[in-house]
């Protein structure tokens, strides 16, 4: 059991209180500004429905409000201070009249948007209703035991903060191992020799497009840029397809070892094919091209490395094929220079990048039995 659940379990507050709806205890207002006139108007935070980047920090629990997007991502953010919010933000402010945490209500919608976007209307970009939002009902104990509940979610959150913390650490450090061992890329500092990727690969080829149709819940995986970056390939929300048997699949179809990049928008993010990814059965979209590598001069996770360093990055830059969509081609991939050091050189590094990963994956698991608690705790209180 790990320290939270212990404080958690000594200071866990029974639960009761009458049920309410959302729109009786608080004030919903909508955004009123568009980008224009946010960008107009540069002194405030612009909060918008879709934009990831402006998730508030859920440790900082000094807040006056709840901000829901209305379309979107349909997140739920809290915030302390002034901004500015797009039409289709709703702004959930305490009433005067009902004693109310607020962060109470930060943590029940963020529980309750699942079934808000269940609720929504819209085609590809969907509309949470503000009538389905004030008609929300939501359990709601005295003020003090909001707070006592409010302190558990804090103490959740504020573990999970420190665990991405610590596998930021470890990504740094990686990386600046990388640096020790082979230097500067971009001025190729440590001297070392260079080859064409093209010498170095056996095989290279881009994805499927137009999958849609074999697209299920379950089967391969279908590997997208979305899931490759920071020289990793990420599960998290992978597509899986119920791949057809012919050419066009035998081709696009994954191996242990491939290094994927992706060859168009976002150039260069990589990751290394894993046996465990490999033995489900994994094929790859347009965007990403596969490259196999042939002998033994190089090692897929330094290659990996490598084409996400700032030498690589300049390269790819370069050889970018203007215009409408930014991409490469396989001419332009093979072109591309290779600083090659000793195999052996190699293997320290992706030696110590087993065992910085042995770490990492530790602090994933707590941070999702973290999760896991969080939410069971969130049904028990607020289903």
């Amino acid at each position: 059991m790990s320290d939270v659940e212990k404080n958690i379990g000594t200071h866990k507050p029974e639960f009761d209180g009458e049920w309410v709806k959302l729109g009786d205890i608080t004030k919903i207002i909508t955004g009123k500004l568009d980008a224009n006139a946010a960008n107009a108007n540069g002194r405030y935070p612009f909060f918008t429905c879709a934009e990831k980047a402006l998730r508030i920090d859920t440790a900082a629990y000094d807040c006056e409000c709840v901000l829901v997007a209305g379309n979107g991502d349909l997140n739920v953010k809290y915030y302390n201070g002034p901004f500015n919010a797009y039409q289709r933000t709703y702004i959930i402010e305490s009433n005067s009249a009902a004693d109310v945490c607020v962060p109470y209500l930060y943590h029940f919608l963020s529980y309750h948007v699942a079934t808000l976007r269940a609720q929504s209307i819209g085609g590809v970009i969907k509309y949470i209703k503000l009538g389905n939002l004030k008609d929300a009902r939501l359990p709601l104990p005295p003020l003090e035991k909001q707070k006592a509940v409010s302190s558990i979610f804090e103490l959740i959150d504020k573990s999970k903060h420190e665990c991405d913390k610590q596998l930021s650490n470890l990504n740094d450090l990686v990386k600046s191992q990388f640096v020790e061992m082979f230097g500067d890329t971009y001025s190729n500092s440590k001297q070392l020799p260079s080859r064409k990727l093209g010498a170095l690969i056996d095989f290279i080829t881009s994805g499927s497009r137009g999958w849609s149709k074999y697209y299920s819940d379950e089967g391969d995986y279908f590997i997208t840029i979305k899931n490759v970056r920071g020289c990793s390939i990420s599960l998290d929300n992978v597509q899986h397809v119920h791949a057809p048997n012919n050419k066009e699949a035998e081709r696009t179809k994954v191996q242990s070892g491939d290094v994927l990049i992706s060859i168009t928008a976002d150039l260069g993010r990589t990751g290394v094919v894993s046996k465990e990814i490999a033995d489900h059965g994994a094929y790859i979209n347009q965007h990403l091209a596969c490259i196999r590598l042939a002998g033994e001069d190089i090692l897929p996770l330094y290659l990996s490395f490598f084409l996400e360093s700032p030498g690589a990055k300049d390269q790819l830059q370069r050889k970018n094929q203007t215009g409408v969509k930014a991409g490469l081609n396989f001419d332009l991939v093979k072109s591309l220079d290779i600083l090659v050091p000793p195999l052996a050189l190699q293997q320290q590094f992706a030696d110590f990048v087993a065992r910085v990963d042995k770490l990492g994956f530790d602090v994933q698991q707590q941070i999702e039995k973290l999760e896991t608690l969080k939410q069971s705790l969130m049904q028990e209180y607020f289903g």
